[in-house]
């Protein structure tokens, strides 16, 4: 009687209702123990579909990805990263330094860092993929885009 309950897909919270501006030790926990929960979810969307961390460690991180049909990813590269893509389900069509192949269930391919690549789903069904990303640094600023669907160019 008279709780909050937040759930998200990586927590719970739990509390009285008179207790619920507490919330704010909650996010300085957060920040004071270098945790991003406060910033982001672990399912990030985007226009194309979306993106969610499954495993991280020092020089590689593992993302789950979903392209809709019809939709793409930017034609991109990045300085500090390289990518492998696992299709789990669906079909991929990949661009490198302009060359397409398409990619299904079970397929997979690499990409070298530096290589200008994209990703699109050609299909009338979601692409599901498993991305492998190793290198120096991972961040989502090492995207350096050349061509954009959603005006996110650099």
């Amino acid at each position: 009687e008279d709780v909050v309950v937040i759930e998200t897909d990586d927590a719970v919270l739990v509390m009285h209702k008179s207790k619920a501006q507490q919330i704010k030790e909650a996010v300085q926990h957060c920040k004071a123990n270098d945790r991003k929960e406060h910033l982001e979810h672990p399912r990030v969307h985007r226009p194309w579909g979306w993106y969610e961390g499954i495993d991280q460690g020092e020089r590689f991180q593992v993302k789950r990805i979903m392209v809709k049909p019809g939709e793409k990813l930017s034609l991109q590269m990045h300085h500090h990263r390289a990518e492998h893509w696992i299709v789990v389900s669906g079909t991929a069509k990949v661009t490198v330094d302009g060359k397409e192949i398409l990619l299904t269930e079970n397929q997979s391919t690499y990409i070298s860092l530096g290589h200008i690549h994209r990703l699109e789903n050609p299909g009338k069904i979601p692409l599901h993929l498993i991305e492998v990303q190793s290198g120096s640094y991972l961040g989502e600023d090492d995207i350096v885009r050349f061509e954009d669907n959603y005006g996110r160019t650099t």
